[in-house]
């Protein structure tokens, strides 16, 4: 029994000091985590029956070849405009798709449908299904936010409130409007809309607004002719 439980150890030492043998480890003990991770959060949205609320494969009716030159024009104007209009909302969803940061509208839209609930139970259920998915470590969908942001989230969670996410929303609204929205502006989604074909080529014409920063890295808006 001694000399088997020393040729096991001895096999053990053995992988782990071969570089090969460290990788495995290393990818075995990731898989096993990440098992874990998605077992509870597949567990906690079964419980919470609100895995529907923010779903990366929910689309609107609305695809792209239905929506008027004039319509996507609009768009434009401001991000908030772009935000108002729920074909709007699902080809800016698609566009963060192709820079893999669609967690990112999802997140937002998620908190926008948080602070419209007024049962109380059903707000916690929300509030820990949005941290899950989008705010703890390692979550599955997991936003780009400060530490202190996260952590007074995770505060909160004990009681969560309707502002609770309210700083962490406002960190990625902004990160969207002042990065992610002039690349849409110019993305081939949303050209192909305007039927835009590149630098000087005949399109509709309307007077925008393109987002510019000031010395301090705030937004701002200056008119401008498309």
């Amino acid at each position: 029994m001694k000399a088997t439980s020393e040729s096991k150890r001895e096999k053990f030492a053995a992988i782990v000091s071969a570089p090969s043998g460290l990788l495995y480890l290393f990818s075995l003990v990731c898989r096993q985590k990440d098992k874990e991770r998605k077992s509870r959060l597949s567990l906690f949205l079964t419980k919470s029956g609100s895995h529907e609320n923010v779903s990366p494969s929910k689309k609107t009716a609305t695809t792209p070849s239905n929506i008027s030159t004039e319509a996507a024009l609009q768009w434009s104007d401001s991000f908030e405009e772009l935000l108002k209009h729920s074909d709007g909302v699902e080809t800016f969803s698609q566009f963060l798709r192709t820079e893999f940061s669609e967690e990112n509208i999802e997140f937002w839209l998620a908190c926008e449908e948080y602070k419209t609930i007024d049962s109380e139970t059903k707000l916690l259920s929300k509030a820990k299904y949005i941290y899950t998915v989008f705010v703890e470590s390692e979550a599955p969908k997991e936003i780009n936010i400060d530490y202190h942001t996260k952590t007074a989230i995770k505060n909160s969670m004990a009681k969560p409130t309707k502002s609770c996410f309210e700083a962490a929303q406002m960190k990625v609204y902004s990160l969207m409007k002042k990065d992610s929205y002039p690349r849409f502006l110019q993305s081939d989604i949303y050209l192909r809309l305007t039927r835009r074909k590149g630098p000087g080529a005949t399109m509709f014409r309307r007077r925008s607004r393109s987002c510019v920063f000031n010395d301090r890295g705030e937004a701002t808006t200056e008119p401008s002719a498309w």
